[in-house]
């Protein structure tokens, strides 16, 4: 049955009502029954299109938002959402066509040129995303999505120079933004530069996510009355990356480690597990605080923490690396039997760091995305005194390694 127009009036009506007050799921079916009544009209189209969009339906959100194009030839908007949801399908390039309509139809728009450069970048087209970015910021110097993206692709070309001008840029503007001091924490210390990078860095702790943290003050460095607690700031104490943290920052301190029962007995130093009572400690300092707190730099750390073991060497070599195994050789991938090992070779993983701790040789494999805890560096390391770093496709100087032992 048609509907009247005051039928299709009262469904927009009570359609408009329900999204602006979010509920968009009351709002698109008496949407979806405008447009049908309405085929040729673009505004109910892009409203039905939108509507979807807020409910993630974008493979159905499509039509109705490419109907709303043609018949909304002037209004860049439904150009905009179209693109929105094609990058939302992973079809950057009609995304792009998309917004280059939406250019034409209103030159100098800063967020219309903003999407271009977003686009442009999931197309592998950097040059052109970033002039894209130059052209939204030439316009509005402050407009953060803009600043914040054309510091990443910088980043990601390599230009750390441009990427932190911006980065300071968007500070100015938002000078608490934790997100954006940690972006930039990131950059400065990928370069080794501990001094600006360590108190950037600290804005980890501002933002939400799966962070342990105990019921004590955090700690400032100040003199104490009671003890100090160190912790990994995983919650999952016994994962690798937690471990990894203990073995290599739990140096510098008098304090007790909360630590993961896998490597409690092999710690010469206090050590506590999750979940035990937190009386008498006077405060608490996750790990990764430590070289901030403690005034580290790369060139002068503390001594690694101190184990209860010695190495007792024989002939295996401790392969914990996913890499092909070494032939006609003694292998040995039981981190319980590592201080019985001549030679550890492995990835940035716990079994790594105790044979370094040890004073085993060991021979660390890192990839691109390398922990800023070791920079750039390869060769030997200042975190332990038998630790060589090696790029991890560097297949030859790993070869050469092995044909000395």
């Amino acid at each position: 049955m048609a509907l009247s127009d005051l039928q299709i009036q009262t469904l927009a009506r009570d359609a408009i009502q329900c999204a602006a007050a979010g509920d968009f799921a009351a709002a698109e079916p008496m949407l979806a029954q405008v447009a049908a009544a309405r085929p040729n009209s673009g505004q109910a189209l892009h409203l039905l299109g939108q509507a979807r969009l807020k409910l993630r339906r974008f493979a159905e959100a499509r039509e109705p938002l490419e109907r709303a194009a043609k018949f909304l030839p002037r209004d860049p908007a439904p150009h905009v959402n179209l693109a929105g949801c094609l990058t939302m399908l992973g079809e950057h390039a009609a995304a792009l066509a998309a917004l280059d309509r939406a250019v034409r139809i209103k030159p100098g728009e800063v967020p219309i040129l903003h999407n271009r450069g977003r686009a442009l970048e999931a197309l592998g087209r950097f040059d052109e995303a970033r002039a894209a970015y130059d052209e939204a910021l030439a316009i509005d110097h402050r407009f953060m999505p803009s600043l914040m993206a054309r510091a990443n692709l910088l980043a990601a070309q390599g230009d750390r120079m441009g990427a932190l001008a911006d980065l300071d840029m968007a500070l100015t503007n938002r000078p608490d933004d934790a997100a954006l001091k940690l972006r930039r924490a990131e950059l400065l210390l990928e370069q080794g530069d501990w001094l600006r990078g360590l108190p950037d860095y600290e804005a980890r702790l501002e933002l939400p996510g799966d962070r342990y943290i105990p019921d004590l003050p955090r700690w400032q460095g100040e003199p104490l009355s009671g003890r100090l607690l160190i912790y990994p700031e995983q919650t999952d104490i016994d994962g690798d990356q937690a471990i990894r943290d203990t073995l290599m920052l739990a140096r510098g301190v008098d304090a007790v480690v909360q630590c993961s029962p896998r490597i409690a007995d092999w710690l010469a130093v206090p050590t506590t597990s999750r979940g035990n009572p937190l009386e008498g400690f006077a405060a608490a300092a996750p790990l990764r605080s430590l070289p901030y707190l403690l005034d580290w730099n790369p060139q002068a750390l503390p001594p690694p923490v101190a184990l209860r073991s010695k190495p007792e060497p024989g002939d295996g070599i401790g392969w914990f690396t996913s890499l092909e195994l070494p032939a006609q050789r003694t292998i040995e991938r039981d981190p319980g039997r590592i201080a019985s090992c001549k030679l550890v070779v492995a990835d940035d993983v716990w079994p790594a760091h105790l044979a370094a701790a040890l004073g085993i040789p060991t021979v660390m494999l890192l990839g691109a995305g390398a922990d800023w805890l070791w920079r750039s560096q390869r060769g030997p390391s200042p975190w332990y005194p038998h630790l060589e770093l090696l790029n991890a496709n560097d297949a030859e100087a790993l070869a050469a390694r092995l044909a000395r032992c």
